[in-house]
């Protein structure tokens, strides 16, 4: 593959995962559930957070073919699935809702938010786990997978360090900046899922 194409898979890779893991729903939420944390804490749950969603983006990405192969699924049965999840993820966004999270209240104090619910479902939910097997399925050239792969850990790193930064962040543009930020990802993620489902679609019809 030519050094530009590789490079445009990485782009557009990059892109659309940095909107499918939802970083400024999963900014408040990371907010939401360390607000009582010392600062040391925080920025200790932030990198454990990322690191346990590159481990879970990177298994369901490279495995999925296999995971087709057992359950029996199509390729476009599954994009029509997922794309209607995404959608629904965008939906929630949008109305400024998504899966119900632990009250942070009644997290133990020494319990690790780090991966549940952090990790999962807060970053990575249903819909970014079809996303993720969906294109871990569809991809066999070796340099496509590898810019792809370097695209995803890419969108995974932006948001853990968002995560990193999220105080600041709040302070700057506040919780209702959030908000909107939040909504306009919904907007984006609508697209994405449409795009998915009318593929999956046109593909069984034709």
């Amino acid at each position: 593959m030519p050094t530009s194409s590789m490079l445009t898979t990485f782009t557009e890779t990059y892109i659309n995962f940095f909107f499918i893991l939802t970083p400024f729903f999963v900014i408040s939420m990371f907010l939401a559930l360390t607000a009582d944390m010392p600062k040391d804490r925080q920025l200790k749950t932030a990198l454990r957070t990322t690191f346990a969603v590159i481990v879970a983006a990177f298994t369901l990405f490279y495995f999925g073919n296999t995971l087709f192969a057992i359950f029996g699924i199509t390729l476009d049965a599954f994009r029509i699935g997922a794309g209607a999840l995404l959608f629904l993820s965008a939906v929630h966004l949008i109305q400024g809702t998504k899966a119900p999270i632990k009250n942070p209240n009644d997290i133990d104090d020494d319990s690790d938010i780090s991966v549940v619910p952090l990790a999962i479902p807060v970053v990575i939910g249903p819909a970014t786990i079809g996303t993720l097997l969906i294109m871990g399925a569809q991809i066999t050239d070796t340099t496509t997978r590898i810019a792809s792969s370097f695209g995803l850990l890419a969108a995974i790193l932006s948001v853990g360090f968002l995560l990193c930064v999220a105080p600041q962040i709040q302070r700057l543009i506040g919780t209702i900046g959030l908000s909107i930020m939040s909504k306009i990802s919904g907007l984006i993620l609508s697209a994405l899922s449409a795009q998915i489902v009318f593929t999956g679609i046109k593909n069984f019809l034709f």
